[in-house]
């Protein structure tokens, strides 16, 4: 199995090549082909600002010569919302059913149990039965649809929303005693 590791500001150019590359050969993704405006430049202070970032990563499947896929946790900025992190993934076509979404998964999910994160969420198109198996799988859950709040190739698409909750008690909030009295 290839290397999982986290992003750094010299993977945004290849990282970059790899979003645009999703963007032309999926219709999974929200871009499509040529909507992405940011420039490596810009994902490289992305990548910096992440990197300072307690509840926030990126972690890519370096196949040596390109990157095969990531994954992006995206922690609230809120104390009340800090426990929880929006999901996004990506995994090249010709990375398909090698098992490098549920390494990405896997390594994310570690990575957010071991930062103090209690739930991921994410949104996942609802024709997109591979990914949603692959979630249910991972321990996600679905909670919701969104319907028709897609269009894709011309079609109103519903999106369902996914979460997981990770185990672990929940942080003590500053000011606050545990059962919620201010002190």
């Amino acid at each position: 199995m290839m290397p999982i590791r986290p992003a750094v500001a010299a993977d945004a150019a290849p990282l970059l090549e790899l979003k645009q590359r999703l963007d032309r050969e999926t219709s999974f993704m929200m871009y499509e082909a040529g909507e992405r405006e940011a420039s490596a430049e810009d994902l490289a202070a992305d990548l910096g600002r992440v990197a300072q970032s307690a509840n926030s990563v990126v972690l890519v499947a370096d196949a040596g010569d390109h990157l095969a896929g990531y994954v992006e946790l995206a922690g609230g900025s809120f104390r009340r919302s800090r426990a929880t992190a929006y999901l996004v993934m990506g995994v090249r076509a010709d990375a398909g059913g090698a098992g490098v979404g549920a390494a990405l998964l896997r390594h994310a999910m570690q990575w957010a149990a071991g930062h103090g994160l209690h739930r991921l969420e994410l949104t996942v198109m609802a024709h997109n039965h591979r990914a949603i198996g692959l979630y249910e799988r991972m321990g996600f859950g679905r909670e919701g649809r969104r319907r028709q709040c897609l269009i894709v190739d011309g079609q109103f698409t519903d999106e369902l929303t996914m979460a997981a909750i990770l185990t672990g008690p929940p942080p003590a909030s500053p000011g606050r005693e545990p059962g919620g009295t201010a002190r």
